[in-house]
């Protein structure tokens, strides 16, 4: 894990592998093609102020992402200077934006994987710099490195994540920037385990061990947890749980995840789709399809990272994460298309497709969620590859049943670094689910199949609940190359997004 500590320290005499500093691109009449931003003085002053045209000579522009590597000037106890673009220098008297602090932190972390100590000298000026800065270096600073043989060796096959961060320029004794920090090492490290367990093959993380993994994490952070095994599920008439698994030799879960505050106001549910892994059942997907479908417990991980991420805060809010988990087999005790499951809320749904399974168990969770009555539930799910072709492979779609909560949760992703897009619940759409046989079917119109979806869910949410659905799956698993902190494979999408939700109902700023 990496460590992260705000520094006083002097550039010149810092012991470090390596120092990280900005480059932009010049926006002002006078500022030229490259500007080297606020915190890279020293290194500036050790090159004569002539820093920001030696970059230029090695082809740097300071475009977002971009790194250039040079030597260290004389003096330097630190070896290498690493210059990472920031996108265009802000205007007169503005300040850099968080976003582009996180994802300069995160490229700089990532180029220096395999390093053991890198300082970041960054433009920090107060604690949100402080916090996006330390984000999106941890971030960044993620490897799924389990499978991989680290030991030095010429065929080793991966490297370690840089090991340790320091924030130049930071004051370790102001309130505010180690709050901003404190918060920004929690979130990062439960998200980047949120990444872990969708980056883990389907043998080794099935709906049991999933669970025992949210077990150890809540026994360790004062969370109550309570596990539903495939009998208790049975006992309990959660058939969209049980129908989903009923192919699989290893059994469904629902697990709850209890955080609570002795002061809170307001209560949340997060509910996520687990399925630990998705075959598509009898209607089995096609080759080419299925190689990543590990990642199709995304929604659970980020449920089950935000719920930890909320304890470790100790946020004045109570919240209750549900996670579905299920693995989707086909065999002779699969559920077949033209099966009826009858759902835990007592509805019944004809299974048209049994590759649209995920709705099936958020139902479920859905329902029991509703019956605890909470202020908003919100749920997140790699649902559709119709939001996929919507929304491309870095945006999630947000629908809701309330206009005004999916425009809060829109705008507390974007504040976060999260993109995000309001999507609608077409009233016309829903006659396309209309069953002969039971009171729906889990498939409606080809065309808005994410929206088509939305509205399934909307069925199973208890009267007068605010709530809102997450469709993740474009951004939750990147299978193109690494950008900004953001890793290949697992990304941990919706979990910052869910906890600055948590944030804001705590401080009353949500409704």
């Amino acid at each position: 894990m990496t460590a992260l500590t705000l520094s006083t320290a002097a550039v010149p005499g810092l012991r470090a592998d390596a120092l990280v500093i900005g480059v932009a691109k010049g926006s002002r009449p006078a500022s030229g093609d490259l500007v080297v931003a606020p915190g890279a003085e020293a290194v500036d002053k050790a090159y004569d102020g002539t820093l920001a045209g030696v970059l230029e000579t090695l082809g740097a522009s300071g475009a977002e992402g971009e790194v250039t590597k040079l030597p260290a000037p004389a003096g330097f106890r630190t070896p290498l200077v690493l210059a990472v673009g920031l996108g265009t220098e802000p205007a007169e008297g503005d300040a850099y934006d968080a976003e582009a602090l996180r994802r300069a932190a995160g490229a700089a972390a990532r180029a220096l994987s395999g390093a053991k100590k890198a300082a970041f000298a960054l433009p920090l000026t107060d604690a949100a710099d402080a916090g996006a800065i330390a984000e999106g270096a941890l971030l960044g600073s993620y490897a799924f490195v389990a499978y991989k043989d680290l030991v030095p060796a010429k065929k080793k096959t991966g490297k370690a994540p840089l090991a340790e961060i320091a924030l130049l320029g930071g004051k370790p004794r102001d309130k505010a920037q180690k709050a901003a920090v404190e918060r920004a090492v929690a979130v990062a490290e439960e998200l980047n385990r949120a990444r872990d367990l969708i980056n883990t093959p389907p043998n080794d993380l099935d709906p049991e061990a999933f669970a025992a993994v949210a077990q150890a994490a809540a026994k360790e952070h004062g969370i109550k947890v309570q596990v539903l095994d495939e009998k208790a599920l049975a006992k309990g008439g959660y058939g969209g749980i049980l129908g989903v698994g009923a192919g699989s030799a290893a059994a469904p879960r629902l697990v709850k995840l209890s955080y609570t505050h002795g002061k809170a106001k307001k209560h949340l549910a997060f509910v996520g789709k687990g399925i630990t892994y998705d075959s598509g059942g009898i209607s089995l997907k096609p080759a080419g399809h299925n190689e990543t479908m590990k990642c199709d417990m995304s929604g659970a991980a980020a449920v089950f990272a935000a719920v930890v991420a909320a304890a470790r805060l100790g946020l004045e809010v109570n919240v209750t994460g549900w996670l579905a988990l299920a693995e989707n087999m086909p065999s002779g005790s699969a559920t077949r298309p033209g099966d009826v499951l009858h759902m835990y809320s007592g509805k019944t749904v004809e299974v048209l497709n049994t590759d649209a399974e995920g709705r099936l168990v958020l139902a479920d969770a859905l329902w029991a969620a509703s019956a605890e009555k909470p202020d908003a539930i919100v749920d997140v799910a790699t649902l559709t590859g119709a939001m996929v072709l919507a929304l491309g492979n870095r945006t999630f779609g947000v629908m809701a049943n309330d206009d005004a909560f999916r425009a809060a949760i829109v705008d507390a992703a974007e504040e976060v670094g999260e993109a995000s897009w309001p999507m609608p619940l077409p009233e016309h759409l829903r006659k396309g689910m209309d069953s002969p046989t039971a009171d729906i079917a889990n498939m409606g119109e080809r065309m808005g199949g994410g929206l088509v979806a939305g509205l399934f869910l909307r069925e199973f949410v208890g009267e007068g609940i605010t709530w809102a659905h997450l469709d993740i799956a474009g951004p939750a698993f990147n299978e193109q190359g690494p950008f900004g902190y953001t890793p290949k494979g697992g990304t941990g999408s919706g979990v910052r997004t869910l906890v600055r939700l948590a944030e804001l109902t705590a401080a009353g700023d949500l409704g």
